[in-house]
């Protein structure tokens, strides 16, 4: 009744794959999207240490404990727009000033993705701005 001989075992592809002369290629990596929290935490890094000042002074100036500055440094804490704002305030900037900063670095990182399609352009515009929502 079956084709095959009776002491062989038959093979049954669930994927289509490459021939049998190697192990199968592993699948093209998908660039991640930036975290919001890691470009913020990078660019108040990026500013401190340009005034070549401390954590645990920027800190006291911002109002705010050192170690969670750090954890917002390193993109590990989802800072409030008070902390925010009172940690950019303690570098010399506004909460604007750091908005725009982030967004710039934003750019800069995803450019580097050529290799990504853009998203396709609803209605005839592209948008280039930057919404934020509480």
């Amino acid at each position: 009744m079956t084709d095959h001989t009776p002491n062989e075992a038959r093979v049954i592809p669930l994927r289509p794959g490459p021939a049998a002369s190697g192990p199968p290629a592993p699948p093209a990596a998908v660039p991640r999207e930036p975290l919001w929290r890691h470009l913020v935490g990078d660019v108040l890094r990026k500013e401190r240490q340009a005034q070549e000042r401390t954590l645990k002074d920027v800190a006291a100036a911002a109002r705010i404990s050192m170690p969670y500055l750090s954890e917002v440094e390193r993109g590990r804490k989802e800072a409030s727009s008070e902390v925010l704002a009172a940690a950019a305030g303690a570098l010399g900037l506004g909460l604007g000033d750091l908005l725009a900063r982030t967004h710039a670095e934003l750019v800069r990182v995803t450019s580097r993705r050529s290799a990504v399609p853009a998203r396709a352009v609803r209605n005839g515009s592209a948008h280039d701005g930057l919404c934020l929502a509480a």
